[in-house]
């Protein structure tokens, strides 16, 4: 569309494509952020000592489950945030800070969308959407580092020949996390990459 379009059409309408393309992707961000917080998938046992003792364990930020082969899953919350380990409540306090960016980066982009009808002026808006961009990329560092963190925890722990507790492999979690922070990331770019026209204007 923008390139079969005359250059005035081209100047209006390629800003509002890449304002919502940038508002979806930030949103897909934030629903995959959601999910890896609240998932009991951030660890899981070794496949190899899965399949010896016919169970496994799955670990989150929240809740711990077992499984056994006959399909039986017992879960419990974590006891106290005192007994916590501190890299589980850094990661917490990372996921939650991404979640509440993440929200706001969404009510913000709405409010400085060229598309719609509140927010001021044009130049208030593009401020409006270069804030919700910076909210969406703050969002996804969060993520990145919380996920990261808890993945070099695992990974430090896994390839350490003196570790002979339990050992775990990478959940799912991390990576819908992952994929999660990199939305948001794109999505915050793209919305302040999509204001610069407002700012050359005379």
């Amino acid at each position: 569309t923008c390139v079969h379009s005359s250059p005035l059409e081209t100047q209006a309408r390629c800003p509002i494509f890449l304002q919502i393309l940038a508002f979806l992707s930030g949103l897909a961000g934030l629903g995959a952020t959601i999910g890896s917080t609240l998932s009991n998938e951030w660890r899981a046992t070794s496949r190899a000592s899965s399949v010896i003792t016919a169970t496994w364990v799955l670990q989150g930020l929240w809740i711990n489950c077992a499984g056994n082969a006959i399909g039986a899953l017992h879960c419990r919350p974590h006891d106290s945030i005192f007994q916590l380990e501190g890299y589980i409540q850094a990661c917490r306090g990372l996921m939650i800070a991404a979640i509440c960016l993440g929200f706001f980066g969404s009510i913000f982009a709405l409010v400085g969308m060229k598309c719609t009808k509140i927010g001021g002026t044009d130049k208030n808006k593009a401020g409006i959407a270069c804030f919700a961009g910076v909210n969406f990329i703050l969002s996804g560092l969060c993520s990145l580092s919380a996920c990261s963190l808890y993945a070099h925890r695992i990974t430090s722990e896994f390839f350490d020949p003196m570790f002979v507790a339990q050992k775990y492999e990478l959940g799912a979690a991390l990576f819908i996390g992952w994929a999660g922070s990199i939305l948001c990331i794109l999505g915050g770019t793209m919305l302040c990459f999509s204001i610069a026209d407002s700012f050359t204007k005379r």
